[in-house]
């Protein structure tokens, strides 16, 4: 973002983490409010499905009319009621057909994959992308399944790996242990791939540090240069219709060498070109 905006002398961040405390969210989005209205910014871009919800929806849609770019939001815009007059922004999908592709490309046995992800927003965002997406996949698409608790994942780890040849995953987070408290997504993956012994494939680049073998990453640096360009323009006199909601395009690879290593592949020199080589972090 700050790459876009240049002087970044006058802007301020405000920061509402809830995505391991939902319930604190409306409050902390009310702390933002009144940021917001000591600040009396020229334009607002907001980051991730929780601020449209929490703080965008309640606080300014029809409040105000400067304008407002969202990204980091994977639910479909409309959600939101989004393009709105004074709203519009980059939406973050998921690289899962280049994903899939670049995993057979690595692995060319490779024909059907399962989806799992934690029973959430973000879960239920990626299992909507599938649906629209999957006739365009190059794998054999076996399930997608949203998982609550911890055992759940572990009974699903063990089954799949008689039903499907690779893991697509996205995040764990959030995934109830034996007690009912929320897992971290390496412990979440952890239990996967001690179930599951095939690859298992990310969305993000952490997926792939916690052992996962590969992702296409999206990027944040994308998706918030984009937000902070719309806005600029926004800000300048472009009509709000003139820059129409859009999505991420680019992606990197990563693959974590430790877990390639462990699955015995063997790619080509071609196939790790620009890609980035990780091992798995402790």
């Amino acid at each position: 973002i700050e790459g876009a905006l240049g002087d970044t002398s006058d802007v301020s961040y405000i920061y509402m983490d809830t995505k391991l405390n939902l319930a604190g969210g409306p409050k902390k989005a009310a702390l933002a409010f009144a940021k917001f209205t000591e600040l009396k910014p020229d334009g607002v871009i907001t980051a991730d499905d929780n601020a449209q919800s929490m703080f965008v929806l309640p606080y300014l849609i029809g409040k105000t009319d400067i304008p407002i770019m969202f990204c980091g939001v994977n639910a479909t815009p409309d959600k939101y009621g989004y393009p709105a007059l004074n709203v519009s922004g980059i939406l973050e999908r998921g690289h899962v057909r280049q994903t899939i592709a670049y995993l057979q490309q690595l692995d060319p046995k490779i024909e059907s994959i399962s989806f799992v992800t934690h029973d959430g927003p973000s879960g239920r965002a990626l299992k909507n992308q599938v649906e629209v997406e999957s006739q365009n996949y190059t794998a054999t698409i076996k399930g997608f399944h949203l998982v609550k608790t911890g055992d759940q994942l572990r009974a699903l780890g063990k089954r799949l790996q008689f039903e499907t040849d690779a893991i697509f995953i996205d995040s764990l987070e959030g995934i109830e242990d034996s007690t009912g408290r929320g897992t971290t997504n390496k412990d979440a993956l952890r239990i996967l791939m001690d179930a599951f012994q095939g690859p298992v494939v990310g969305a993000n680049r952490y997926h792939v540090e916690q052992g996962a073998l590969t992702a296409l990453v999206k990027t944040g640096e994308e998706q918030g240069r984009t937000a902070a360009e719309m806005l600029l323009s926004a800000m300048q006199g472009t009509p709000i219709a003139a820059l129409p909601i859009t999505h991420n395009h680019r992606g990197r690879r990563v693959i974590n060498v430790a877990t390639m290593r462990n699955l015995q592949m063997r790619p080509r020199p071609i196939d790790l070109r620009g890609a980035a080589l990780v091992n798995t972090q402790d």
